[in-house]
């Protein structure tokens, strides 16, 4: 089957087009056939070198395709639509996927909607509810608002929630997509004081729940923005990871929680447990189009280093789709 690993050879970027064996599904495994993956964070972190959990030299962490071979104790049977998350090998014509953890696409989801789906909403269904906790009408303040996370997280948050959802971003054309799926409070990070337009918003009080994908470079500002026991879950370290000179009865006066995660490195039966509670109270609003996937490109498999690119470059609105199937 094509693949693409990670190989750091002179004049490859990382990145290799390659012939490799199909995978073969252990007990309690699907082998799926790829008909799409999506491109994530940490597959360029993968790619660097940088991640120190990734084992699987294939990249990508979640897929949507058509199931090969299924196991007989599963709810799933050959020639079923899923996606789910991957324990890498997403980048490639056959994955092998825990059978707990996969979701059966929505009869009027292309593969390229479906593949979009997986990480970004779970990732955001966790950061909001089974981390953040976030409750009938409160506020949060999201960062990166247009990204994958960022535009799942907009549309859970209203929907799910009715919350006041402030969002931050680099570009008008960004904003005005975060205000059309729902966001109260549209910030221009580039122009304008993120932290006072968010006590602005309100009422000088601060918001209950922050979504941070910058770490370092927004620590004081977020710290201001945050409410009185407010909760803070820092996913995403954009702005670097050391912050100087912290001032930590400033973080004990506010009483504020502040909880750090990422999902990938989660074990198989966390993962499972999130998945299961994610179809039941989103599934609903997904199969009735209320909430739906962002899809700003679509790159074949062959373009993978231009896909990993473009994230790079920040110029997504939403998810990167690699098509593996023509």
């Amino acid at each position: 089957m094509k693949a693409i690993t990670v190989e750091q050879q002179e004049n490859t970027n990382g990145l290799i087009l390659n012939e490799l064996p199909t995978p073969v599904p252990a007990e309690g495994e699907l082998l799926i056939k790829v008909h799409a993956a999506a491109v994530n964070r940490t597959d360029i972190v993968t790619r660097e070198g940088k991640s120190g959990y990734a084992s699987n030299p294939i990249l990508g962490v979640e897929i949507s395709g058509v199931v090969e071979q299924a196991d007989g104790q599963s709810d799933f049977a050959p020639g079923d639509r899923v996606m789910g998350l991957v324990n890498g090998g997403g980048y490639a014509e056959y994955a092998v996927m825990p059978a707990e953890r996969a979701m059966r696409i929505p009869d009027a989801y292309s593969f390229e909607q479906a593949a979009a789906v997986p990480e970004v909403f779970l990732t955001a269904y966790q950061t909001l509810y089974w981390i953040g906790r976030l409750q009938r009408n409160e506020s949060v303040l999201i960062h990166a608002g247009a990204s994958g996370v960022g535009t799942a997280a907009i549309q859970l948050a209203k929907k799910l929630s009715g919350a006041k959802v402030i969002v931050t971003a680099g570009s008008q054309e960004k904003l005005d997509f975060c205000g059309e799926l729902g966001a109260d409070v549209l910030i221009n990070y580039k122009e304008q004081s993120f932290e006072q337009e968010v006590l602005n918003a309100t009422d000088g009080q601060g918001v209950d729940l922050i979504l941070d994908f910058v770490g370092a470079d927004y620590w004081d500002k977020n710290l201001a923005s945050i409410k009185k026991e407010g909760r803070w879950v820092l996913i995403g370290i954009l702005g670097g990871i050391q912050v100087e000179q912290v001032n930590l009865f400033a973080l004990m006066s506010k009483c504020v929680q502040l909880t750090g995660t990422l999902l990938t490195p989660r074990s198989d039966e966390y993962k499972a447990r999130l998945t299961a509670d994610f179809v039941k109270d989103v599934f609903p609003h997904i199969e009735r189009d209320e909430i739906k996937p962002i899809i700003d490109t679509v790159f074949p498999l062959e373009q993978a280093l231009e896909a990993q690119q473009h994230m790079e470059a920040n110029r997504n609105i939403g998810k990167i789709i690699l098509k593996v199937v023509e």
